[in-house]
Protein backbone atom coordinates (compact mmCIF):
# COMPACT_ATOMS: atom_id res chain seq x y z
CA UNK A 1 0.00 0.00 0.00
CA UNK A 2 1.20 3.26 -1.04
CA UNK A 3 2.01 5.72 2.06
CA UNK A 4 0.36 8.86 0.36
CA UNK A 5 -2.90 6.27 1.90
CA UNK A 6 -1.79 6.45 5.50
CA UNK A 7 -0.72 9.58 5.11
CA UNK A 8 -4.26 10.92 4.39
CA UNK A 9 -5.21 11.54 7.68
CA UNK A 10 -2.39 13.05 9.26
CA UNK A 11 -2.25 16.78 9.49
CA UNK A 12 -0.83 19.25 6.84
CA UNK A 13 2.46 20.12 9.53
CA UNK A 14 3.35 16.74 10.26
CA UNK A 15 3.07 15.78 6.71
CA UNK A 16 5.48 18.42 6.23
CA UNK A 17 8.12 16.37 8.70
CA UNK A 18 8.46 13.51 6.44
CA UNK A 19 11.28 13.60 3.80
CA UNK A 20 10.29 14.14 0.54
CA UNK A 21 12.02 11.45 -0.49
CA UNK A 22 10.08 8.41 1.39
CA UNK A 23 6.40 10.51 0.85
CA UNK A 24 6.62 8.86 -2.68
CA UNK A 25 8.25 5.54 -2.08
CA UNK A 26 6.45 2.35 -1.76
CA UNK A 27 6.03 1.44 1.87
CA UNK A 28 7.82 -1.96 0.96
CA UNK A 29 11.11 0.54 0.53
CA UNK A 30 10.85 3.07 2.99
CA UNK A 31 12.29 2.88 6.57
CA UNK A 32 9.06 2.46 9.21
CA UNK A 33 8.10 5.71 10.69
CA UNK A 34 5.04 4.74 12.70
CA UNK A 35 5.35 7.81 15.15
CA UNK A 36 5.32 10.16 11.75
CA UNK A 37 2.43 9.23 10.09
CA UNK A 38 -0.02 7.69 12.77
CA UNK A 39 -1.96 10.77 14.55
CA UNK A 40 -1.94 11.48 17.75
CA UNK A 41 -5.34 10.72 19.83
CA UNK A 42 -5.72 14.69 20.81
CA UNK A 43 -5.05 15.02 16.55
CA UNK A 44 -6.82 13.09 15.91
CA UNK A 45 -10.08 14.63 18.31
CA UNK A 46 -9.10 18.07 17.08
CA UNK A 47 -9.46 16.77 13.12
CA UNK A 48 -12.79 14.89 13.68
CA UNK A 49 -13.95 18.39 15.12
CA UNK A 50 -12.48 20.51 12.64
CA UNK A 51 -14.60 17.84 10.21
CA UNK A 52 -17.66 17.67 11.90
CA UNK A 53 -17.37 21.97 12.01
CA UNK A 54 -16.99 21.76 8.50
CA UNK A 55 -19.42 19.26 8.05
CA UNK A 56 -22.13 21.39 9.67
CA UNK A 57 -21.24 24.79 8.09
CA UNK A 58 -21.91 23.21 4.73
CA UNK A 59 -24.94 21.69 5.75
CA UNK A 60 -25.98 24.62 6.97
CA UNK A 61 -25.12 26.67 3.54
CA UNK A 62 -27.34 23.87 1.68
CA UNK A 63 -30.13 24.65 3.58
CA UNK A 64 -29.32 28.16 3.43
CA UNK A 65 -29.21 27.93 -0.27
CA UNK A 66 -32.10 25.53 -0.35
CA UNK A 67 -34.14 28.16 1.77
CA UNK A 68 -33.49 30.49 -0.55
CA UNK A 69 -34.28 29.02 -3.30
CA UNK A 70 -37.57 27.56 -2.07
CA UNK A 71 -38.30 31.24 -0.60
CA UNK A 72 -39.01 31.76 -4.75
CA UNK A 73 -41.48 29.18 -5.29
CA UNK A 74 -44.66 32.04 -4.69
CA UNK A 75 -45.04 35.08 -3.26
CA UNK A 76 -46.52 34.82 0.62
CA UNK A 77 -43.21 32.22 1.31
CA UNK A 78 -41.13 35.08 -0.49
CA UNK A 79 -42.28 37.56 1.57
CA UNK A 80 -41.73 35.76 5.40
CA UNK A 81 -38.38 34.70 3.81
CA UNK A 82 -37.35 38.15 3.50
CA UNK A 83 -38.87 39.47 6.54
CA UNK A 84 -37.15 36.06 8.45
CA UNK A 85 -34.12 37.32 6.98
CA UNK A 86 -34.80 40.67 7.90
CA UNK A 87 -34.63 42.26 4.40
CA UNK A 88 -38.37 43.75 5.02
CA UNK A 89 -39.79 45.25 8.12
CA UNK A 90 -42.70 42.98 9.58
CA UNK A 91 -46.27 44.27 8.13
CA UNK A 92 -49.33 42.57 8.96
CA UNK A 93 -51.14 45.28 6.48
CA UNK A 94 -48.60 44.48 3.55
CA UNK A 95 -48.61 40.52 4.49
CA UNK A 96 -52.37 41.07 3.91
CA UNK A 97 -52.25 42.31 0.70
CA UNK A 98 -49.72 39.70 -0.39
CA UNK A 99 -52.03 37.36 0.09
CA UNK A 100 -54.56 39.10 -2.37
CA UNK A 101 -51.55 38.31 -4.57
CA UNK A 102 -51.78 34.23 -4.37
CA UNK A 103 -54.80 33.78 -6.41
CA UNK A 104 -53.52 34.74 -9.48
CA UNK A 105 -50.09 33.18 -8.93
CA UNK A 106 -52.70 29.61 -8.11
CA UNK A 107 -54.08 30.62 -11.44
CA UNK A 108 -51.28 30.97 -13.24
CA UNK A 109 -49.98 27.77 -12.00
CA UNK A 110 -51.99 26.05 -14.43
CA UNK A 111 -52.44 28.78 -17.50
CA UNK A 112 -51.75 27.69 -20.83
CA UNK A 113 -52.13 31.22 -22.89
CA UNK A 114 -51.54 29.49 -26.15
CA UNK A 115 -49.33 29.77 -29.23
CA UNK A 116 -49.15 32.67 -30.64
CA UNK A 117 -50.68 33.56 -34.29
CA UNK A 118 -48.20 34.23 -37.46
CA UNK A 119 -47.35 37.54 -38.23
CA UNK A 120 -49.30 37.89 -40.93
CA UNK A 121 -52.52 36.40 -39.25
CA UNK A 122 -52.83 39.30 -37.30
CA UNK A 123 -54.30 42.06 -39.49
CA UNK A 124 -57.53 42.99 -39.15
CA UNK A 125 -60.47 42.06 -41.25
CA UNK A 126 -61.70 44.40 -43.86
CA UNK A 127 -64.92 45.17 -41.37
CA UNK A 128 -62.85 45.05 -38.68
CA UNK A 129 -60.84 48.28 -39.43
CA UNK A 130 -63.70 50.64 -39.60
CA UNK A 131 -66.65 48.76 -37.28
CA UNK A 132 -65.22 46.58 -35.36
CA UNK A 133 -61.82 44.81 -33.42
CA UNK A 134 -62.74 42.05 -35.42
CA UNK A 135 -59.60 39.95 -37.03
CA UNK A 136 -58.52 37.15 -39.57
CA UNK A 137 -57.01 35.19 -36.47
CA UNK A 138 -58.62 33.48 -33.26
CA UNK A 139 -57.68 34.66 -30.00
CA UNK A 140 -54.98 32.17 -28.27
CA UNK A 141 -57.35 31.25 -25.52
CA UNK A 142 -61.13 32.18 -24.67
CA UNK A 143 -61.34 35.18 -23.16
CA UNK A 144 -63.19 33.74 -20.47
CA UNK A 145 -60.08 31.01 -19.59
CA UNK A 146 -57.70 34.30 -19.18
CA UNK A 147 -56.86 35.16 -15.99
CA UNK A 148 -57.89 38.61 -14.86
CA UNK A 149 -55.15 40.95 -14.18
CA UNK A 150 -53.74 42.68 -10.95
CA UNK A 151 -54.42 46.42 -10.35
CA UNK A 152 -52.26 47.54 -7.18
CA UNK A 153 -52.88 51.19 -6.32
CA UNK A 154 -51.95 52.99 -3.47
CA UNK A 155 -50.36 56.42 -2.81
CA UNK A 156 -46.51 57.19 -2.70
CA UNK A 157 -44.54 54.46 -0.43
CA UNK A 158 -47.05 52.00 -0.23
CA UNK A 159 -44.73 49.60 -1.60
CA UNK A 160 -46.12 48.84 -4.61
CA UNK A 161 -42.99 48.51 -6.62
CA UNK A 162 -41.90 45.87 -4.04
CA UNK A 163 -45.09 43.79 -4.22
CA UNK A 164 -44.57 43.98 -8.00
CA UNK A 165 -41.17 42.55 -7.78
CA UNK A 166 -42.20 40.11 -5.14
CA UNK A 167 -45.19 38.66 -7.66
CA UNK A 168 -42.57 38.83 -10.89
CA UNK A 169 -39.99 36.99 -8.91
CA UNK A 170 -42.20 34.45 -8.31
CA UNK A 171 -43.88 34.01 -11.13
CA UNK A 172 -45.03 29.67 -11.97
CA UNK A 173 -41.75 28.11 -14.10
CA UNK A 174 -43.18 28.84 -17.72
CA UNK A 175 -43.60 32.71 -17.29
CA UNK A 176 -40.12 32.94 -15.80
CA UNK A 177 -37.06 34.07 -17.90
CA UNK A 178 -36.32 31.22 -20.47
CA UNK A 179 -39.54 29.37 -19.22
CA UNK A 180 -41.56 28.26 -22.44
CA UNK A 181 -44.06 31.78 -22.32
CA UNK A 182 -41.67 34.40 -20.49
CA UNK A 183 -42.85 37.64 -18.79
CA UNK A 184 -42.08 41.19 -18.57
CA UNK A 185 -41.10 43.43 -16.31
CA UNK A 186 -41.55 47.07 -17.32
CA UNK A 187 -41.84 50.78 -16.05
CA UNK A 188 -44.51 52.18 -17.29
CA UNK A 189 -42.32 55.31 -18.93
CA UNK A 190 -40.30 53.12 -20.54
CA UNK A 191 -43.48 50.69 -21.66
CA UNK A 192 -45.18 53.27 -23.04
CA UNK A 193 -41.88 53.87 -25.21
CA UNK A 194 -41.53 50.39 -26.29
CA UNK A 195 -45.21 50.80 -27.87
CA UNK A 196 -44.88 54.31 -29.68
CA UNK A 197 -41.46 52.43 -31.26
CA UNK A 198 -43.14 49.87 -32.39
CA UNK A 199 -45.31 51.14 -33.62
CA UNK A 200 -43.89 53.41 -35.41
CA UNK A 201 -41.75 50.90 -37.04
CA UNK A 202 -44.44 48.80 -37.76
CA UNK A 203 -46.74 51.76 -39.57
CA UNK A 204 -43.52 52.63 -41.59
CA UNK A 205 -43.47 49.27 -42.72
CA UNK A 206 -46.70 49.33 -43.68
CA UNK A 207 -46.51 52.31 -45.71
CA UNK A 208 -43.74 50.87 -47.53
CA UNK A 209 -45.28 48.24 -48.59
CA UNK A 210 -48.65 50.66 -49.34
CA UNK A 211 -50.87 49.81 -46.84
CA UNK A 212 -50.08 53.24 -44.93
CA UNK A 213 -53.74 53.09 -43.33
CA UNK A 214 -53.59 49.64 -41.55
CA UNK A 215 -54.04 49.41 -37.97
CA UNK A 216 -50.56 48.87 -36.43
CA UNK A 217 -51.78 47.95 -32.49
CA UNK A 218 -52.44 44.33 -33.35
CA UNK A 219 -48.94 43.73 -34.79
CA UNK A 220 -47.03 45.67 -31.70
CA UNK A 221 -49.50 43.54 -29.31
CA UNK A 222 -48.37 40.54 -31.04
CA UNK A 223 -44.95 41.28 -30.57
CA UNK A 224 -44.93 42.18 -26.58
CA UNK A 225 -46.81 39.40 -26.49
CA UNK A 226 -44.21 37.10 -28.04
CA UNK A 227 -41.88 38.76 -25.11
CA UNK A 228 -43.66 37.39 -22.08
CA UNK A 229 -47.28 36.56 -21.75
CA UNK A 230 -46.80 37.73 -18.29
CA UNK A 231 -47.05 41.42 -18.44
CA UNK A 232 -45.68 43.63 -15.16
CA UNK A 233 -45.91 47.49 -15.50
CA UNK A 234 -45.00 50.28 -12.89
CA UNK A 235 -46.05 53.63 -12.27
CA UNK A 236 -49.10 53.19 -14.22
CA UNK A 237 -50.26 56.65 -14.57
CA UNK A 238 -52.25 58.66 -17.93
CA UNK A 239 -50.95 62.42 -18.78
CA UNK A 240 -51.63 63.39 -22.30
CA UNK A 241 -54.66 61.95 -24.81
CA UNK A 242 -52.29 59.83 -27.28
CA UNK A 243 -51.54 57.68 -23.95
CA UNK A 244 -55.36 57.03 -23.34
CA UNK A 245 -56.20 56.71 -26.90
CA UNK A 246 -54.04 53.82 -26.95
CA UNK A 247 -54.40 51.99 -24.06
CA UNK A 248 -57.76 50.81 -24.92
CA UNK A 249 -56.91 49.15 -27.92
CA UNK A 250 -53.72 47.88 -26.93
CA UNK A 251 -55.41 46.51 -23.70
CA UNK A 252 -58.13 44.53 -25.89
CA UNK A 253 -55.27 43.12 -28.11
CA UNK A 254 -53.07 41.68 -25.28
CA UNK A 255 -55.93 39.75 -23.48
CA UNK A 256 -56.47 38.60 -27.26
CA UNK A 257 -53.21 36.74 -27.17
CA UNK A 258 -53.40 35.46 -23.71
CA UNK A 259 -51.42 38.14 -21.89
CA UNK A 260 -52.29 38.61 -17.93
CA UNK A 261 -51.37 42.40 -16.97
CA UNK A 262 -50.08 43.43 -13.39
CA UNK A 263 -50.34 46.96 -13.02
CA UNK A 264 -49.57 49.11 -10.16
CA UNK A 265 -50.49 52.98 -9.98
CA UNK A 266 -51.09 55.76 -7.65
CA UNK A 267 -54.81 56.61 -8.57
CA UNK A 268 -57.87 53.95 -8.61
CA UNK A 269 -59.09 53.70 -12.04
CA UNK A 270 -61.87 55.71 -11.80
CA UNK A 271 -59.34 58.87 -11.13
CA UNK A 272 -56.92 58.29 -13.84
CA UNK A 273 -57.09 60.66 -16.57
CA UNK A 274 -59.20 63.52 -14.31
CA UNK A 275 -59.36 66.54 -16.02
CA UNK A 276 -57.85 65.34 -19.14
CA UNK A 277 -58.09 66.66 -22.31
CA UNK A 278 -61.27 64.79 -24.37
CA UNK A 279 -61.31 62.07 -21.09
CA UNK A 280 -64.87 60.66 -22.25
CA UNK A 281 -63.02 59.19 -24.86
CA UNK A 282 -60.69 57.07 -22.25
CA UNK A 283 -63.85 55.61 -19.94
CA UNK A 284 -64.37 52.54 -22.24
CA UNK A 285 -60.64 51.97 -20.85
CA UNK A 286 -61.35 52.35 -17.85
CA UNK A 287 -64.38 50.45 -17.68
CA UNK A 288 -61.79 47.81 -19.57
CA UNK A 289 -60.07 48.18 -16.66
CA UNK A 290 -62.06 47.65 -14.08
CA UNK A 291 -63.94 44.57 -16.13
CA UNK A 292 -60.51 42.78 -16.15
CA UNK A 293 -58.38 43.10 -13.51
CA UNK A 294 -58.77 42.44 -9.48
CA UNK A 295 -58.15 46.03 -7.94
CA UNK A 296 -56.74 45.92 -4.59
CA UNK A 297 -56.19 49.36 -2.23
CA UNK A 298 -52.83 49.17 -0.84
CA UNK A 299 -53.17 52.23 1.30
CA UNK A 300 -52.30 51.36 4.88
CA UNK A 301 -51.25 54.93 6.07
CA UNK A 302 -47.35 53.93 6.03
CA UNK A 303 -44.89 55.60 4.01
CA UNK A 304 -42.59 53.43 3.99
CA UNK A 305 -39.70 55.69 1.93
CA UNK A 306 -40.12 57.88 5.20
CA UNK A 307 -39.14 55.63 8.17
CA UNK A 308 -36.05 56.49 9.74
CA UNK A 309 -32.68 55.85 7.93
CA UNK A 310 -29.38 56.79 7.75
CA UNK A 311 -29.01 59.70 5.41
CA UNK A 312 -26.02 60.47 3.21
CA UNK A 313 -25.13 63.75 2.30
CA UNK A 314 -26.09 64.17 -1.45
CA UNK A 315 -28.23 67.17 -1.73
CA UNK A 316 -26.27 70.61 -1.00
CA UNK A 317 -27.64 74.57 0.09
CA UNK A 318 -27.85 77.39 -0.79
CA UNK A 319 -25.96 78.31 -4.34
CA UNK A 320 -22.85 79.83 -3.17
CA UNK A 321 -19.20 79.56 -3.88
CA UNK A 322 -18.77 76.86 -0.91
CA UNK A 323 -21.45 74.53 -2.39
CA UNK A 324 -20.38 75.20 -6.17
CA UNK A 325 -16.45 73.75 -4.32
CA UNK A 326 -17.84 71.03 -2.34
CA UNK A 327 -19.94 69.82 -5.43
CA UNK A 328 -16.52 70.13 -7.75
CA UNK A 329 -14.59 68.43 -5.32
CA UNK A 330 -16.95 65.45 -4.79
CA UNK A 331 -17.38 64.68 -8.86
CA UNK A 332 -13.67 64.74 -9.54
CA UNK A 333 -13.36 62.16 -6.39
CA UNK A 334 -15.96 60.13 -8.14
CA UNK A 335 -14.77 60.27 -11.20
CA UNK A 336 -10.97 59.84 -10.10
CA UNK A 337 -12.39 56.34 -8.77
CA UNK A 338 -13.91 55.21 -11.81
CA UNK A 339 -12.86 52.48 -13.79
CA UNK A 340 -12.27 54.75 -17.00
CA UNK A 341 -11.31 58.04 -14.88
CA UNK A 342 -10.79 60.81 -17.86
CA UNK A 343 -12.95 63.40 -17.79
CA UNK A 344 -14.49 64.31 -20.90
CA UNK A 345 -16.45 67.65 -21.77
CA UNK A 346 -19.19 67.73 -24.04
CA UNK A 347 -19.52 64.47 -25.10
CA UNK A 348 -22.07 63.19 -27.43
CA UNK A 349 -24.35 60.96 -26.34
CA UNK A 350 -26.69 59.51 -28.91
CA UNK A 351 -30.24 59.53 -28.53
CA UNK A 352 -33.26 58.88 -30.75
CA UNK A 353 -31.05 59.77 -33.92
CA UNK A 354 -29.72 63.17 -32.42
CA UNK A 355 -26.83 63.70 -29.65
CA UNK A 356 -27.21 64.88 -26.31
CA UNK A 357 -24.46 67.13 -25.02
CA UNK A 358 -23.04 65.56 -21.08
CA UNK A 359 -21.00 69.03 -19.97
CA UNK A 360 -18.37 66.87 -18.54
CA UNK A 361 -18.27 63.07 -17.47
CA UNK A 362 -15.50 60.43 -16.45
CA UNK A 363 -17.01 56.81 -18.08
CA UNK A 364 -19.81 56.37 -15.43
CA UNK A 365 -20.10 59.66 -13.72
CA UNK A 366 -22.11 62.75 -15.49
CA UNK A 367 -22.36 66.39 -14.20
CA UNK A 368 -24.97 68.42 -15.19
CA UNK A 369 -26.96 72.03 -14.33
CA UNK A 370 -30.15 72.20 -14.26
CA UNK A 371 -30.30 74.23 -16.95
CA UNK A 372 -28.99 71.33 -19.21
CA UNK A 373 -31.31 68.95 -18.27
CA UNK A 374 -34.66 71.12 -17.89
CA UNK A 375 -34.62 73.82 -19.95
CA UNK A 376 -34.35 72.13 -23.25
CA UNK A 377 -37.07 70.17 -24.45
CA UNK A 378 -35.73 66.80 -23.14
CA UNK A 379 -38.45 63.68 -23.02
CA UNK A 380 -38.47 60.91 -20.42
CA UNK A 381 -36.68 58.57 -22.87
CA UNK A 382 -34.21 60.63 -23.25
CA UNK A 383 -33.72 61.18 -19.01
CA UNK A 384 -33.89 57.26 -19.20
CA UNK A 385 -30.97 56.79 -21.56
CA UNK A 386 -28.74 59.27 -19.50
CA UNK A 387 -29.19 57.49 -16.31
CA UNK A 388 -28.89 53.71 -17.89
CA UNK A 389 -25.97 55.47 -19.41
CA UNK A 390 -24.27 57.13 -16.29
CA UNK A 391 -25.07 55.35 -12.69
CA UNK A 392 -23.82 58.60 -11.15
CA UNK A 393 -25.42 61.94 -11.94
CA UNK A 394 -24.74 65.35 -10.58
CA UNK A 395 -27.14 68.63 -11.47
CA UNK A 396 -26.15 71.50 -9.85
CA UNK A 397 -28.02 74.69 -9.42
CA UNK A 398 -31.74 73.76 -9.10
CA UNK A 399 -33.23 76.95 -8.85
CA UNK A 400 -36.87 77.63 -7.00
CA UNK A 401 -39.75 76.81 -9.29
CA UNK A 402 -42.14 79.32 -10.03
CA UNK A 403 -45.21 79.43 -12.55
CA UNK A 404 -43.14 80.46 -15.37
CA UNK A 405 -41.15 77.81 -14.76
CA UNK A 406 -43.86 75.04 -15.10
CA UNK A 407 -42.26 72.85 -18.11
CA UNK A 408 -38.96 72.32 -16.63
CA UNK A 409 -40.48 71.45 -13.02
CA UNK A 410 -42.67 68.54 -15.01
CA UNK A 411 -39.06 68.01 -16.59
CA UNK A 412 -37.48 67.67 -13.27
CA UNK A 413 -40.03 65.62 -12.11
CA UNK A 414 -39.75 63.42 -15.04
CA UNK A 415 -36.18 63.30 -14.73
CA UNK A 416 -36.02 62.25 -10.85
CA UNK A 417 -38.54 59.20 -11.82
CA UNK A 418 -35.84 58.39 -14.16
CA UNK A 419 -33.01 58.09 -11.71
CA UNK A 420 -35.39 55.92 -9.15
CA UNK A 421 -36.11 53.50 -12.52
CA UNK A 422 -31.94 53.00 -13.17
CA UNK A 423 -30.96 53.26 -9.58
CA UNK A 424 -29.23 56.51 -10.53
CA UNK A 425 -27.00 57.69 -7.14
CA UNK A 426 -28.04 61.45 -7.95
CA UNK A 427 -26.10 64.27 -6.38
CA UNK A 428 -28.07 67.79 -6.03
CA UNK A 429 -27.11 71.42 -5.55
CA UNK A 430 -30.27 73.84 -4.86
CA UNK A 431 -31.60 77.08 -4.06
CA UNK A 432 -32.64 75.95 -1.23
CA UNK A 433 -33.54 72.57 0.63
CA UNK A 434 -34.27 70.72 -2.15
CA UNK A 435 -38.08 69.96 -0.86
CA UNK A 436 -38.86 73.89 -0.89
CA UNK A 437 -37.85 73.84 -4.58
CA UNK A 438 -41.48 73.97 -5.79
CA UNK A 439 -42.82 76.85 -4.72
CA UNK A 440 -44.64 79.50 -6.02
CA UNK A 441 -43.85 83.02 -4.43
CA UNK A 442 -45.63 84.87 -6.75
CA UNK A 443 -49.40 83.13 -5.84
CA UNK A 444 -51.35 85.42 -3.30
CA UNK A 445 -52.67 82.28 -1.64
CA UNK A 446 -53.85 78.71 -1.38
CA UNK A 447 -57.92 79.23 -1.49
CA UNK A 448 -58.37 76.36 -3.77
CA UNK A 449 -60.68 74.07 -1.39
CA UNK A 450 -60.06 71.10 -3.99
CA UNK A 451 -56.35 70.91 -4.43
CA UNK A 452 -56.07 71.84 -0.74
CA UNK A 453 -57.72 68.54 0.21
CA UNK A 454 -55.22 66.61 -2.56
CA UNK A 455 -52.79 67.57 -1.14
CA UNK A 456 -53.62 66.91 2.32
CA UNK A 457 -54.43 63.35 0.88
CA UNK A 458 -51.43 62.92 -0.15
CA UNK A 459 -49.57 63.85 2.92
CA UNK A 460 -47.79 66.89 1.55
CA UNK A 461 -47.08 70.11 4.48
CA UNK A 462 -48.27 73.15 2.38
CA UNK A 463 -46.15 75.04 4.63
CA UNK A 464 -43.22 73.00 2.83
CA UNK A 465 -44.37 73.04 -0.75
CA UNK A 466 -45.27 76.75 -1.22
CA UNK A 467 -48.40 77.54 -3.30
CA UNK A 468 -49.68 74.46 -5.09
CA UNK A 469 -50.72 76.48 -8.55
CA UNK A 470 -47.83 75.66 -10.30
CA UNK A 471 -49.50 72.50 -10.49
CA UNK A 472 -52.70 72.22 -12.98
CA UNK A 473 -53.99 68.98 -11.92
CA UNK A 474 -54.28 66.61 -9.47
CA UNK A 475 -52.32 64.12 -11.88
CA UNK A 476 -49.36 66.46 -11.45
CA UNK A 477 -49.85 66.70 -7.29
CA UNK A 478 -49.68 63.01 -7.53
CA UNK A 479 -46.66 63.64 -9.39
CA UNK A 480 -44.94 66.17 -7.13
CA UNK A 481 -45.81 63.97 -4.39
CA UNK A 482 -43.85 60.97 -5.09
CA UNK A 483 -40.83 63.03 -6.75
CA UNK A 484 -40.69 64.29 -2.82
CA UNK A 485 -41.22 61.01 -1.60
CA UNK A 486 -38.35 59.21 -3.76
CA UNK A 487 -36.03 61.99 -3.07
CA UNK A 488 -36.33 61.13 0.49
CA UNK A 489 -35.46 57.63 -0.11
CA UNK A 490 -32.92 58.36 -2.49
CA UNK A 491 -31.15 60.33 0.07
CA UNK A 492 -30.47 57.25 2.42
CA UNK A 493 -27.53 55.06 3.08
CA UNK A 494 -29.75 51.85 1.77
CA UNK A 495 -30.57 54.01 -1.93
CA UNK A 496 -26.13 54.33 -1.96
CA UNK A 497 -26.03 50.59 -1.07
CA UNK A 498 -29.18 49.30 -3.58
CA UNK A 499 -27.35 51.40 -6.76
CA UNK A 500 -24.00 50.10 -5.93
CA UNK A 501 -25.59 46.83 -5.93
CA UNK A 502 -27.76 47.56 -9.14
CA UNK A 503 -24.89 48.78 -11.22
CA UNK A 504 -21.89 46.43 -12.62
CA UNK A 505 -18.10 47.66 -10.28
CA UNK A 506 -17.24 51.06 -11.73
CA UNK A 507 -14.82 51.75 -9.11
CA UNK A 508 -11.24 50.89 -10.03
CA UNK A 509 -9.63 48.33 -7.58
CA UNK A 510 -6.59 49.61 -5.69
CA UNK A 511 -3.58 47.87 -6.08
CA UNK A 512 -2.34 45.61 -3.15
Amino acid sequence: MPPLKLLAGVPRARIGAIPASRAIMPLALARPAPILVRPTFRTFVTSRRALEQSQRENLESKLHRSRAAASFHDPITRYEFLVNEGILKPDQHQREIVKKLMPLWERLETYDPGPLPDAEEVEPSFFGKFFTRKTTYEPTVPLDEVPKGLYLYGSVGTGKTMLMDLFHSTLPKQFQPGGKYGSTRIHFHSFMIEVLQRQHAVTARYVAEGDGKRDAIPEVARSIAADGRVLCFDEFQVTDIVTAMLLRSLFERLTDFGVVTVITSNRHPDELYINGIQRESFIPAIDLIKERFDIVDLNSGTDYRKMPRTITHVYYHPLNPETASEMDKLFHGLASADTDPEIKFNRKLPLWGRELTVPESSAHVARFTFDDLCNHPLSAADYLEITATFPNVFVEDVPKLTLSERDQARRFITFIDACYENKTKLFLSSNGPIYNIFSDENASSMDDDTIMKTMSDLGINTEVVGSSSLFSSDEELFAFARCVSRLTQMATKEWADESALSHPIHVKKEKA
